[in-house]
């Protein structure tokens, strides 16, 4: 739903230039995001063998600077809020997960999407283990009231269709995110999207 990818490699680099390492080309973090903030600082600091202890410094710098910066250039995608709007007046249940830690992932719905009712908002936190494992999809169905594979589970990433397939979910891959096409059906999506209006055809052929 949110093009994060500037704030989150932006708040990346100045970690690893403050600590006098190189800085990523923005479009690097395409390839390190998708697994929470830790595999995120793992991935960015150079390799190979990086001391634990200065990885996890820079997850807590990162955490700090990500914070103070996360609304700087984010954004929703072109389409993504007219999409809930229909959706919305279908009356279907929408809900949003995210392996971003928890407080980022309910402070990005509110501040980009008020007055959006979700029926329910999860990020990362002690409750459940990230996504790929889909005990916090599964726990989502259940208090929608709904059974897994009544669900349309909507993502970018190889991570995502894998948590949608363990779950039992119909895995829809978006085209306009952080990773391409050939990983989307590697990790098993079942359709592919190239906007965000066709995602109502597919409800539409349901």
């Amino acid at each position: 739903m949110l093009d994060t990818l500037e704030d989150i490699g932006d708040a990346a680099n100045r970690v690893l230039v403050s600590r006098g390492f190189p800085a990523h080309p923005i479009s690097r973090y395409r390839e390190f995001v998708g697994e929470g903030v830790a595999r995120l600082i793992a991935r960015a600091v150079p390799q190979p063998n990086p001391d634990p202890a200065m990885v996890q410094a820079c997850i807590e710098a990162y955490q700090q600077e990500y914070a103070r910066n996360w609304n700087v250039k984010t954004k929703p995608y072109a389409g993504v809020a007219g999409l809930l709007e229909a959706l919305a007046a279908r009356g279907l249940k929408l809900a949003v997960l995210s392996n971003k830690p928890d407080v980022f992932t309910r402070q990005c719905v509110r501040a980009f999407f008020p007055g959006r009712d979700f029926a329910e908002v999860m990020g990362a936190s002690e409750a459940f283990p990230r996504k790929p494992d889909p005990a916090s999809a599964r726990e989502i169905a259940r208090r929608l009231g709904v059974t897994a594979a009544e669900c349309l589970y909507v993502g970018d990433s190889g991570v995502d269709m894998q948590t949608a397939r363990s779950a039992g979910m119909f895995a829809v891959g978006v085209l306009w995110g952080f990773r391409d096409r050939s990983e989307l059906q590697r990790e098993g999506a079942q359709a592919l999207v190239q906007k965000p209006r066709e995602i109502l055809e597919l409800l539409g052929e349901a």
